[in-house]
């Protein structure tokens, strides 16, 4: 744990992962012969940062995911059943953790490559400073575009790729959801349901490749990945 505040993690796990055209969910397509989720729950634990980390599912993935017998990972809760869009498996999530907990790390389970480091590094600026996601400095000019038009070009050395975790205030988040929901607002990512409210959100830059599998293409570069830290 990190000084006194009591921190969990959120593995988000619900999605199908259509564009990635395998047969079993997204979570539970295999990487260098462990899951998805799995490499993901174990990278977490391992960072020694967190006292819960609970997997958000479907419903219809808990006996898929119990066969994959993680019971013995430290801090690890049973899976809860997540909602139809990213906000309603995060109220689940934290539906699901004590009220003891102030800090709360949302991961997406396809960031599977997150190393121990970056983990740790982002949930020591959150609670310095309320909120931190982790991130990298975009390579490419970006456009911002709108029924095929370019609106703009916003200055490279402004734009940064979302990552996560992506660490807050556990009384931030909740009340940035329910805030969210009146509105009918569904955010991409759980800072934006931050920015919604004024918080101000640090990035803190990754110090490895933590790419989001979204296309078959992503698993052939994840496990190269792999493959070169384990020779490093």
């Amino acid at each position: 744990m990190s000084g006194s505040a009591r921190i969990a993690a959120l593995v988000l796990a619900a999605g199908r992962g259509e564009r990635l055209g395998h047969a079993l969910p997204k979570a539970f397509v295999p990487l260098a012969g462990r899951t998805l989720i799995e490499i993901s729950i174990r990278s977490l634990a391992a960072s020694g940062v967190f006292e819960r980390i609970v997997p958000v599912i479907a419903s219809a993935d808990i006996a898929r995911f119990d066969a994959l017998a993680l019971a013995g990972i430290d801090g690890l809760s049973p899976p809860v059943a997540g909602g139809a869009e990213r906000q309603d498996s995060m109220r689940a999530g934290l539906a699901g953790l004590s009220d003891e907990i102030d800090y709360v790390a949302v991961h997406d389970a396809a960031r599977c490559l997150v190393t121990i480091e970056d983990v740790r590094s982002v949930v020591a600026v959150a609670l310095e400073s309320g909120a931190a996601i982790l991130g990298e400095r975009v390579k490419d000019t970006i456009k911002r575009v709108a029924a095929g038009r370019i609106l703009e070009t916003p200055p490279r050395e402004e734009c940064w790729a979302a990552q996560t975790p992506q660490v807050v205030r556990r009384d931030w988040l909740v009340e940035a959801i329910d805030s969210a929901t009146r509105a009918g607002r569904q955010a991409t990512d759980d800072a934006q349901l931050l920015e919604w409210m004024g918080h101000a959100i640090a990035m803190v830059e990754a110090g490895a490749p933590n790419p989001k599998i979204t296309r078959p293409e992503d698993l052939v570069l994840a496990e190269a990945l792999l493959a070169m830290r384990k020779n490093a």
